[in-house]
């Protein structure tokens, strides 16, 4: 690490020391610790787990016009009779009146012997469960990459404030100097002017971090539901490479092949093929067979004398729609017209993962140069500061000039931090796009975090300096 890096981290380090000191016992979060709460408190994540138990209903739902069915009723009424001056033809006396109750149950036990529309219903459901299930997938994916965004953004954010404390102290040095020029008549006034300016320009530079630092923490936040006071570090050991394997064409393949987003529209498309002969079988007739038995309790007189009637009755029930008023002809379009659009939405997400994929593929090759020209920007800004303010000092350069060459070094060192990030963001979105990303990823990339050097959140160093 060059010595311009160093001092770009010397006020935060003390800064840090003394959180710890205020701050007790409280332990720094690694990556590992935010995806681990994250994989629990994602409200994303949740969503998407729940919605996939309720997608998972959709097999047993239409599996249920399969099999068997039982149903049962009851009834009871009861009746009263007059019959005003009637005799009877048998015993010449009068008709009396009569009050009684009817009652009774019945019972039928059904089970489709041919339902075609049923069969191709459950074929479809299920493709639409896998669909899910490659959806739940991605989301776990997806969290993944969120997790390291937000880490990162955390990271990145605390360079940012490193680059602007440091370039914020740097120039009211340089604004001392020149006033002490100032006052003994060494320079003019224009330069003590320029001075402020830049100094002015770095204070509202590091307010303007302090707010980001303090967004990123609480994006992380709401992420995993945890609060952190300190995050590890980045560690420089963390090696920026070339993708593995090198060639474009394996990546896309392995999209093309392994994507989830691809993989879940496939399985859409399929369902769709199955819902389209579900709803042309419709038209088809379907047969039942039947077993019902019939309990029967009546008070009233009646021919045979018998109070009590049971039946079991055996049938077949054959049901043929002829005519439903469009009805079935209407739902099998619509079905068609859901297959055309499940074939487009794949072909539009393989179009999308082949650009992406590509995209990417180039895009941490050009991290990786960028990283290491980067590192050598910073050793080149560091010799043209050296030499500016050697030549202000024999006044061949103005104080402009010292000024430009400051910012240029500070801005060159969050460039190089910059780099790295999003270096480690775009591999991660490659294996992401290829199908290949895990978590075992994140684990890996944890393993070149650094405990011994943190970032603490602003809220925690206020606290502690508070408290001294």
């Amino acid at each position: 690490m060059s010595k311009s890096i160093i001092h770009f981290r010397t006020l935060p380090t003390v800064l840090a020391a003394l959180c710890w000191l205020g701050a007790g016992t409280v332990s720094a979060t690694n990556l590992e610790d935010v995806y681990d709460a994250a994989k629990t408190n994602d409200a994303l994540l949740g969503a998407a787990r729940a919605g996939y138990a309720a997608t998972q209903q959709a097999v047993p739902q239409a599996r249920a016009a399969l099999l068997p069915s039982l149903s049962a009723s009851a009834n009871t009424s009861w009746t009263e009779r007059e019959f005003p001056g009637a005799i009877n033809s048998l015993t010449s006396q009068p008709v009396e009146d009569e009050q009684f109750n009817d009652h009774g149950w019945n019972a039928q036990l059904s089970q489709p012997v041919l339902n075609m529309s049923g069969w191709f219903g459950v074929s479809s459901a299920k493709a639409s469960v896998e669909a899910a299930r490659y959806d739940l997938s991605r989301t776990e994916q997806d969290l993944i990459v969120r997790v390291v965004q937000a880490y990162l953004n955390v990271l990145r954010a605390q360079d940012l404030l490193d680059t602007t404390h440091a370039e914020e102290a740097a120039v009211k040095r340089q604004l001392e100097q020149v006033q002490q020029r100032f006052d003994v008549g060494l320079v003019a006034i224009t330069d003590v002017l320029e001075s402020q300016a830049a100094y002015d320009a770095a204070v509202v530079r590091r307010i303007q971090a302090d707010g980001d630092h303090s967004i990123f923490f609480e994006t992380l936040t709401t992420l995993s539901g945890e609060y952190y006071e300190r995050l590890d570090r980045l560690s420089e050991k963390l090696p920026v490479v070339n993708p593995d394997p090198m060639t474009e064409q394996t990546w896309v393949d392995s999209a093309l092949s392994n994507n989830l987003g691809i993989l879940a529209a496939q399985q859409q498309l399929t369902a769709a093929k199955r819902n389209v002969r579900a709803r042309r079988s419709d038209h088809l007739p379907t047969i039942d067979a039947t077993i019902t038995e019939v309990h029967s309790v009546t008070g009233a007189d009646n021919f045979f004398n018998a109070d009590v009637t049971d039946q079991t009755i055996y049938g077949l029930q054959f049901n043929l729609p002829i005519y439903s008023g469009g009805l079935i002809r209407a739902r099998a379009k619509e079905a068609k017209a859901q297959e055309s659009q499940a074939y487009e939405t794949l072909l539009n997400q393989q179009r999308t993962v082949v650009r992406d994929t590509r995209n990417l593929y180039q895009a941490v090759l050009t991290d990786v140069v960028r990283v290491r020209a980067r590192l050598k920007a910073i050793k080149s800004a560091q010799s043209a500061l050296e030499a500016t303010e050697t030549g202000y000092e024999v006044g061949t350069r103005n104080i402009v000039d010292v000024l430009q060459a400051q910012q240029r070094l500070f801005s060159s060192q969050f460039d190089y931090a910059d780099s790295r990030y999003n270096y480690v963001i775009d591999l991660m979105l490659l294996k992401q796009t290829s199908g290949t990303l895990q978590g075992d990823d994140l684990y890996e990339l944890n393993t070149f975090t650094d405990p011994n050097d943190q970032v603490v959140r602003l809220a925690s160093l206020r606290q502690s300096q508070g408290q001294q």
